[in-house]
Order: C-alpha cells, then sequence, then structure tokens
C-alpha cells in the first residue's frame, strides 16, 4: 500500500495481523501470477494500481464519502440492481468471496460440505480481513441457491444490516412479477437507508452510469475474439473482479483506454499469446478475487481464455437497460427487464444458457469450454451435465472441472487440462 492505512483498518474492526497476513499473500499471488505474464498491454497499469489500493485508498474513498452522507451498499450478486443504487448516489460494491479464510470458525457456523463461496464470506467475516464488509452501510443478500438462502438467517445475527432479496427461480409471469416486486421494495429500501427520494431523472442517471460500464466491457469482449489474443484471458478475468470494486466513471474511463491500445495491438498483429494459441471459454461459477487458479492453469498450459459465460462476465454484463422511459415505472419495468434476461443456474428450466454458451464460442472463436463448477454448488453442478450435452452437440468439446479455492489440486487440474488441449489439438 501506498499509504499506512492500518489505523483506517483498526477503526472498521479489522484483525490487523490477519489482514497483514491476507495482504501478503493477495500481493505475492498477484506478483506470480500476474505480474510474470509476457507481453502484457500498458493499460493494465491502472489495474495494477487498483489491486494495489484495492483494500487501502479505495476503501479511503468509500470512508470519504460516507463523511459527505453517501451510503455504501455491498452485495454477493449480480442480481443486485446497481441503476437503482446509483439512483440514490449510493456506492455497490461487490463483498469478498474468493478465497478461505478462518475456516476453523467457519467451521462452527455453517456445514463442511456447503459451498466455497458461502463459506468463503463467512471466512470474511469471522476472520475480520474484508474491508468492504465491513464498511457497509447496507448488505444485500439473495436467494440464488437454498445454501445462501439459509445462510442467511446466520449471517443476519453477524452483520448490523442485512438486507435479503427474494428472486423467482422460474421463468414464468408470475415470477417476472415477483421480480418486479422485489425491485420496488429495494428501491424503497434504499430510498429510506438513504433519504433520497428516487426521481426518473436520478435513475436515467444511475441507468446512465452502469450501462456506460457495460458498453466499455462489451468493446473488450468484442476484440478478445482477435488472433492472436490481445490480452490474456487472466488480465480480462481482473478487469470483470475490478469491475465490483472500482468508481464506474474512473473504470469506464480506462477500460475504454485500455481497449484502444488493444485496437492498435490487433492492427498491428501484436497479441498477449502466440497466434494459433488453443482458444477456450470459460462457464459456469463465478470468480472472484482472488480466485486465479484456474484461468493460470490453463494460460500457464499454452491456452488462452477468450471469454467467461460467468456472473463475473458475459453474463452479468449482457445487456443493458433500456433508459428511454420518462417515468420512474417505466424505468423500473425497464430495469425488471434487463435483469430478468440473466441466465443464472438459479432458473428451471434454463434453456437460454447453454445455447448462449454456443454463441459465445462462435463469436470469440473457442475450439473448446471448460465448465467451472465450486464443490457443493449445486444449481450449477445439477446444470453441468445437460449444459455439456447441449454445447457437444454442435461437436464444441467440454471439460468439467470442479474444485475449490485451494491450490492443493493445482498439478492434478494441469494434467486434465493439458489432455483436453491435446484432444482438441
Amino acid at each position: 500500500m501506498s499509504e499506512d492505512y492500518k489505523a483506517m483498518w483498526q477503526s472498521l474492526g479489522l484483525d490487523l495481523a490477519a489482514h497483514d497476513q491476507l495482504l501478503e499473500v493477495l500481493g505475492q499471488g498477484y506478483q506470480d501470477i500476474f505480474l510474470s505474464q509476457q507481453a502484457r498491454p500498458e493499460g493494465m497499469e491502472y489495474f495494477n494500481f487498483v489491486m494495489s489500493e484495492v483494500h487501502g485508498l479505495r476503501i479511503k474513498e468509500l470512508i470519504d464519502g460516507q463523511a459527505e452522507g453517501k451510503k455504501v451498499v455491498g452485495s454477493f450478486c449480480v442480481f443486485v440492481p446497481e441503476e437503482i443504487v446509483r439512483a440514490t448516489g449510493a456506492t455497490l460494491v461487490g463483498l469478498c468471496t474468493g478465497a478461505d479464510f478462518a475456516t476453523e470458525e467457519v467451521d462452527k457456523y455453517l456445514p463442511r460440505n456447503t459451498c466455497a463461496l458461502i463459506k468463503s464470506a463467512f471466512g470474511f467475516k469471522l476472520g475480520k480481513v474484508c474491508p468492504y464488509l465491513e464498511s457497509a452501510d447496507m448488505i444485500v443478500g439473495e436467494n440464488t441457491c437454498d445454501g445462501k438462502k439459509k445462510s442467511y438467517e446466520t449471517l443476519n445475527d453477524l452483520v448490523p444490516n442485512l438486507y435479503v432479496m427474494d428472486l423467482p427461480q422460474m421463468h414464468t409471469k408470475e415470477g417476472k412479477a415477483l421480480l418486479a416486486a422485489e425491485y420496488d421494495r429495494f428501491k424503497k429500501a434504499m430510498e429510506e437507508l438513504t433519504g433520497v427520494e428516487i426521481t426518473a431523472e436520478r435513475l436515467k442517471e444511475g441507468i446512465a452510469i452502469v450501462n456506460n460500464r457495460r458498453a466499455a466491457m462489451h468493446r473488450l469482449y468484442k476484440l478478445r475474439a482477435s488472433d492472436p489474443a490481445p490480452i490474456s484471458g487472466l488480465d480480462a478475468l481482473l478487469i470483470n473482479q475490478v469491475a465490483f470494486y472500482d468508481d464506474p466513471v474512473r473504470f469506464t474511463g480506462s477500460v475504454n483506454k485500455l481497449c484502444d491500445e488493444l485496437e492498435k495491438r490487433i492492427a498491428q498483429g501484436e497479441g498477449a499469446t502466440a497466434k494459433g494459441a488453443p482458444r477456450l471459454l470459460f462457464s459456469g461459477c463465478p470468480m472472484a478475487v482472488p480466485n486465479w487458479k484456474l484461468p493460470w492453469v490453463v494460460e500457464s498450459a499454452g491456452a488462452v481464455v477468450v471469454g467467461e459465460e460467468s456472473c463475473v462476465g458475459e453474463r452479468g454484463t449482457r445487456n443493458l437497460t433500456e433508459a428511454s422511459g420518462e417515468t420512474v415505472e417505466e424505468l423500473m419495468t425497464a430495469i425488471v427487464d434487463r435483469y430478468w434476461k440473466i441466465d443464472c443456474a438459479v432458473f428451471t428450466p434454463n434453456p437460454e444458457r447453454p445455447e448462449h454458451i454456443k454463441q459465445m464460442a462462435a463469436d470469440y472463436k473457442a475450439q473448446g469450454v471448460i465448465h467451472y463448477g465450486l464443490q457443493f454448488c449445486q444449481p450449477y453442478a445439477m446444470e453441468a451435465i445437460p449444459v455439456e450435452k447441449k454445447v457437444e452437440e454442435g461437436d464444441l468439446p467440454v471439460l468439467r472441472i470442479d474444485t475449490d479455492y485451494s491450490m492443493e489440486d493445482a498439478e492434478q487440474l494441469k494434467t486434465r487440462v493439458e489432455a483436453f488441449l491435446e484432444m482438441i489439438a
């Protein structure tokens, strides 16, 4: 960190010794995985800086904003409508769920066979090492699986202001009505939290901020279709991850600046990998910071990840929100319409998802798909086999991998990935 933030961390109630240990591991992992890459775009320097200050300067910005009356909302899911949060002048940030921490303490609250993502969220809370969690004025949970739904009963006793959002699980008229009702309830909760009435003008401003960021990400995604790929899958994943933490306007400008550079690299035939490198698409569970194991294994084997069909990827940013409405009701309907298209594995049936995977593979010229599942994540585990069958009907090979956040199986994964690459070669 470029400043001494220990007083700030202490004021948030962090365990300084445990937090120092986390930052040391995070910093070393970033050095080994990201900074060791060759031919990285110069525009990645901005994202290096963000990661170096992810628990420092960014947290200070949030706390300074709170001193001016701006609220901070933490969330675990892309179904939380950021447009509504931004319409009140509040900030939405993603919460820490990408590594194992305080596992012995977590086992006192949750079953051992709980999904790694849920256990990670509890670990960062119980270990007192996530400043985003500790600085949030409201934490929004959502029932995208039974594990999350029941865990919030326990989490409610550990955090001061937990808001749980009910989500539909079938694409029906009644399901969409439920989503609309929940977003209206969330709108009222945000107005109560911030003391700001959401007007059509404010909602348009919130939509514009979020749409601009998504449009910048769409631009980045399209550039990854080039051969050689102008940016590694690791760096593209990092950008997707940073989107959940960074100031959205600043982030959008940095992504567009990077895309300007990538367009020049493409015109000159330059890439982050060799031309003709095996091209893979990731599908499945989200990868939050610092969950970089599998893409590191894949790209260390000589392949390049050209897309992510994931909440931390294209599923989370695929569609823009229509902003032509003139009333709050019209704009809220447009927000519901946009989020209704997210093909999360919570939905049953979910035929759109394999079609999106096949479309992404065609768009980015992927030669194979790796379906990534976190151990004990039941929705994606149950979808993995039917998704594999649907995708392979189009002669696109699929490798299913279930793993957790530890590095213990890295060598085993490397062997499986190398065999998959030999097969598609």
